[in-house]
């Protein structure tokens, strides 16, 4: 059962990999302010992270590559479904629109290493958590 706790430990981390991961774009774009960012939108997707806490210790025997995937590709998933509803709201914070790897200007199919790291981290968090 995915516990409270963990859902606030993984919208926090989220919240806090996705201003981290927006400051770094802004580097890239030589803006000496890094601004990173974020909404308030994001934090219960990210918290829905917390049930990588429930699958891991069941693949916990499988290399690290393909867990990774496996989240990866769950995560991308999730933003699809989340970024598909909070775009009929028209409160979707995010777009790809006119990136080269966009499905619906939801997802990136590029950014599955990443969405791969994400999901090993939040792994790594939640079955690390002693308390």
């Amino acid at each position: 059962m995915m516990h409270g706790k963990n859902f606030i430990i993984c919208g926090l981390t989220g919240w806090c990999m996705e201003v981290a991961f927006t400051s770094a774009g802004a580097l890239g774009k030589k803006d000496k302010k890094l601004m990173g960012q974020t909404s308030a939108w994001m934090f219960p997707i990210y918290g829905m992270a917390a049930v990588i806490g429930e699958i891991a210790p069941k693949i916990s025997h499988w290399p690290t590559p393909a867990r990774g995937l496996l989240y990866g590709s769950a995560i991308m998933a999730g933003e699809y479904v989340s970024g598909t509803l909070l775009t009929k709201f028209d409160v979707c914070p995010w777009s790809y629109k006119g990136c080269k790897y966009a499905i619906n200007d939801i997802v990136r199919l590029d950014f599955l290493p990443f969405w791969m790291a994400a999901g090993l981290i939040f792994e790594h968090i939640l079955v690390n958590d002693s308390t």
